[in-house]
Formats: structure tokens, C-alpha cells, sequence
């Protein structure tokens, strides 16, 4: 009984020690784009990157497509880069939504839902959620309003 709560323990606290926290790096995670082509989320470093956590069945992940189009539009992208991981467990509906919301920077697709490996990595329980990194690509804020990304970037 002790040996099976201790090893219980262990995996918890080797588990909860593999999320991302602040201070952490931007993972260098491999996933599908829309074309069905693989590609690092990672490929934004150098600029500020919002990693965005969304699902077409979500209203306010789609309601935030919709902010995050206009705040991506408001920037370079060598100075500021949104990242899209779509947690839809049905591709075609992830697809249909980028089209619909007019999205105009990276999507990904972890299709597993909060079970993905990038959901779990990141800790994401609900959606949305978004992690922002700078631009040496160090985790500085999660969940980060729009208007604390604008404050930022406009004082750099």
C-alpha cells in the first residue's frame, strides 16, 4: 500500500513538474498545419509569439479568432506572431473555422482534445488559452488580455 502511494506521488509530481511555466522556453512541438504538412510551433522565435489554444465548437475561442485577426493585423510580424494549436478532434470543423474566421497567421492541429500532448505540456484545463513568449522565447504571461499584449508591444 505505502510502495503504490509513493509511486503514486511520484508520477503526479514528475507529471505536474512536465507542464510549462513561466520562465520556461517556447517547446520546440511538431504538429500538423492545415495542409496536413508538419511544422514547429517554434518557428515564430525572434518575435513576441502568442501561442492560442482554440476549437471550432468553442463560441468564445471563435469570438477571440475574430480579436486576434484584427490584433495580428495591427503588427509586424517580425515583431509580434499568434500561433494557433486547434485541440478539435475533427479536422474538416477545425478547417471550415479558419476559413470562416478569416485566420490569417499559423494553425496547428493537435487532434486529441485536452488529452493532446501540447494541451497537456501547457497545462491547458479550458479554452480558450494563450501563453505569451518574447522574443528570446521565454514563457512571460499566460492568459495575457489583449490589451496587456498591445501595452507591450507598443512600449518596445
Amino acid at each position: 500500500m505505502k510502495k503504490s502511494i509513493l509511486l503514486l506521488l511520484l508520477t503526479l509530481s514528475l507529471s505536474l513538474s512536465a507542464q510549462i511555466k513561466l520562465g520556461d522556453t517556447l517547446p520546440s512541438q511538431v504538429l500538423n498545419n492545415p495542409d496536413g504538412v508538419k511544422d514547429t510551433i517554434a518557428a515564430g522565435k525572434g518575435s513576441y509569439v502568442l501561442i492560442d489554444f482554440w476549437a471550432s465548437w468553442c463560441a468564445p475561442c471563435r469570438k477571440k479568432n475574430k480579436e486576434l485577426v484584427a490584433l495580428q493585423n495591427s503588427y509586424d510580424v517580425t515583431d509580434f506572431t499568434i500561433v494557433g494549436i486547434s485541440l478539435d478532434t475533427d479536422t474538416e470543423k477545425w478547417i471550415k473555422a479558419i476559413e470562416k474566421d478569416k485566420i490569417n497567421y499559423p494553425q496547428f492541429h493537435d487532434p486529441n482534445g485536452f488529452d493532446a500532448t501540447t494541451a497537456v505540456y501547457f497545462g491547458v484545463e479550458q479554452l480558450p488559452a494563450s501563453f505569451l513568449f518574447d522574443r528570446a522565447g521565454t514563457l512571460i504571461a499566460v492568459n495575457p488580455t489583449l490589451q496587456d499584449i498591445r501595452n507591450l508591444l507598443n512600449s518596445k
